[in-house]
């Protein structure tokens, strides 16, 4: 079966993660992929080698992709680049502010080459700005947005786990070409996009912002507890994990307190008979809360929660995840080895959606070059 974006051309001058995330999701979904590297190679390759000697963050982004070696130093190698960019349907870079001027491949000159191109600067905080030039990796970010103020326990702040702000930007940049796609459909023409890892993790911001600028609040760090509802935390069984639950209405809380923790009169106590009374005695109410689970293994409480319906989760670590029944996998091949890999988010029925194999550096560099100098 034919592939949403089959036919459609991809050269993503890319390195690290949010470019090569959102070239990934254009491969995925069937459009052909060059990605644009050194001779060293993207520098994610070299983070680490867990993965049969290969990087985990490079295993997961750049499935499907074919690996050219350009020195865009090189006039050469530039003029064959501009050419290839010249017959691409979209370009992609996340080089340094600047970078791409400098060595001739600016995202406006590329579009006066080809009316149709939709191009994609992918950068840490815009294209202007007094931060334009400053670094921004992932975690620089995260702090710069406030992030790392409402995450983390209430004695100190803490890091998201993963490489939050990279992704937001990189399916801002996805979301954002596929939206000048159809634009191109209408009009034949191509679109400027600009994306910035600030802007895509300040927009996830704008809850505690609007709560802090107009609700004239304090928005605080709860670790795994929620400032707005109680109960909503983590509580230990007796077997040493934590379940999760969050009681979102009056129903809920009921059968929490009938029903799983076997406490008849709890519902009604003065203390917590209210939302805002509970999330006012949350202490309290966590306390009695984990006298109860903690006398109970994990499967007997969950039991429980999910026959009265009440939304509850295990606090589970990547050992858990590699085993839950939920977790669907792809096949990926790097040179001649297979491994399994957490499968691609999105569902679409009637495609395949699996990308396997990892390109090595410059493995389609010959075969790119003899294509486009014929």
């Amino acid at each position: 079966m034919l592939k949403s974006l089959e036919g459609i051309l991809v050269v993503s001058l890319e390195q690290a993660v949010a470019a090569p995330l959102c070239s990934l999701r254009l491969a995925e979904a069937g459009a052909r992929v060059i990605k644009i590297e050194r001779a060293e190679g993207d520098f994610a390759r070299y983070y680490d080698k867990d993965v049969k000697g290969e990087s985990a963050y490079f295993v997961w982004l750049n499935r499907g992709k074919e690996s050219l070696v350009i020195d865009i130093k090189n006039k050469e190698d530039l003029s064959l680049l501009k050419k290839i960019i010249s017959s691409a349907d979209i370009y992609i870079q996340n080089l340094a502010p600047g970078a791409s001027d400098r060595a001739g491949l600016d995202s406006k000159i590329m579009r006066d080459l080809n009316p149709k191109l939709i191009t994609c600067d992918i950068s840490g905080y815009g294209e202007a700005g007094p931060y334009r030039d400053m670094k921004a990796y992932d975690l620089l970010v995260q702090a710069e947005t406030g992030l790392c103020s409402v995450t983390g326990t209430p004695e100190e702040e803490g890091r998201v786990g993963v490489s939050v702000c990279d992704i937001a930007c990189g399916m801002n940049a996805h979301s954002s070409i596929l939206q000048a796609l159809y634009t191109r459909e209408k009009t034949g023409k191509g679109t400027a996009i600009q994306v910035s890892l600030f802007d895509g993790m300040a927009d996830w911001m704008n809850v505690p912002y609007l709560q802090t600028v107009y609700g004239n609040r304090s928005v605080k760090r709860l670790g795994l507890s929620h400032p707005s509802i109680a109960p909503y935390g983590a509580y230990y069984a007796k077997c040493g994990k934590r379940i999760l639950i969050s009681i979102q209405n009056e129903r809920e809380w009921v059968k929490l307190c009938i029903s799983v923790l076997m406490l008849n009169d709890l519902y009604a106590d003065s203390r917590f008979n209210e939302p805002t009374k509970r999330v006012k005695n949350r202490i309290e109410l966590d306390k009695i809360i984990s006298n109860e689970f903690v006398k109970y293994d994990k499967d007997l409480i969950v039991e429980r929660l999910r026959k009265e319906k009440i939304a509850c989760g295990v606090l589970n670590s990547i050992e858990d995840l590699e085993k839950h029944p939920q977790l669907r996998k792809i096949k990926c091949t790097i040179g001649d080895q297979e491994i399994d890999l957490i499968a691609p988010p999105s569902i679409v029925l009637g495609e395949e959606n699996i990308i396997s194999k990892v390109p090595r550096v410059g493995e389609n560099s010959i075969n790119i070059r003899e294509e486009y100098n014929e």
